[in-house]
């Protein structure tokens, strides 16, 4: 069941960093949402961070101006610390994530750190969105058009409608001008036809291998009304995801034969 969602006190983050050319994009748009907005992010890029954790060193908080604040650890970590110790005699109302360089579609969506944030605002019981860019691969090129001229008017769409707790929204923009949008899609999540990792090992100045991760996947033909299909085609992808990760039609089937009481 969708509930009311307010823009009165908005959270920004995002995996990029701080001083990311998206986040300053969508820090502006919070401002033409709301007289209360506060900015905890990485102090450097954490791209492919995932919905990770630090436990195991301290984290360093740094103010970089009112209501500004650098983390050194991951997405999670920021909004965790803003949910529960910056802000958290007034916390949020609204978590907005990115605009992040980059696409996050089909399954990119469970290493991205953009999405995280926006999943660890849900988790703490606020609304929560993430906002990409796709880019052009090889060589890469950002074009912020679609994400700077529709970032806006889409948060505000979705707020108005709402939606419900433990989902997250996930806007994605193509990499068009924005006189090229073709429109908004609400989609579904896409899966690439193959997913494969190449592991690049070179060697430093002073010998000793160290290695690179290329990510090497083919779109194949995505489905209709998939996100990749629709961002790929032009389309500005609307997503809600869900964190119940559990699959029901798998659990009525495991459930007659295993259920059994000792």
């Amino acid at each position: 069941m969708s509930r009311p969602i307010s823009t009165k006190r908005i959270l920004v983050s995002n995996d990029d960093g701080i001083h990311a050319t998206g986040i300053r994009y969508l820090e502006a748009i919070a401002r033409e949402l709301s007289d209360d907005v506060w900015v905890v992010a990485p102090d450097s890029e954490q791209s492919g961070a995932g919905h990770s954790l630090t436990l195991t060193e301290p984290l360093r908080l740094r103010q970089v101006d009112e209501k500004r604040f650098a983390v050194r650890g991951t997405p999670t970590d920021s909004v965790m610390l803003a949910v529960n110790h910056i802000m958290k005699d007034q916390r949020p109302t609204l978590v907005l994530s990115g605009i992040n360089r980059g696409a996050n579609l089909a399954e990119d969506v469970t290493y991205s750190g953009t999405v995280a944030a926006a999943m660890e605002g849900t988790l703490a019981g606020i609304p929560s969105i993430a906002l990409s860019q796709a880019v052009k691969p090889a060589p890469v090129l950002t074009n912020w058009s679609a994400a700077k001229a529709y970032a806006k008017s889409m948060i505000e769409k979705v707020v108005a409608q709402g939606w419900p707790v433990e989902t997250l929204i996930n806007i994605n923009f193509p990499s068009v001008d924005a006189d090229l949008v073709k429109g908004v899609r609400v989609t579904k999540q896409g899966q690439r036809d193959l997913g494969q990792l190449n592991v690049e090992q070179r060697t430093d100045m002073r010998g000793v291998p160290y290695y690179w991760f290329r990510l090497s996947r083919e779109p194949g033909r995505p489905a209709q009304e998939t996100d990749l299909k629709m961002v790929r085609e032009g389309w500005i992808s609307i997503t809600p995801l869900h964190l119940n990760l559990t699959h029901s039609k798998t659990r009525d089937a495991l459930a007659k034969p295993l259920d059994e009481t000792f």
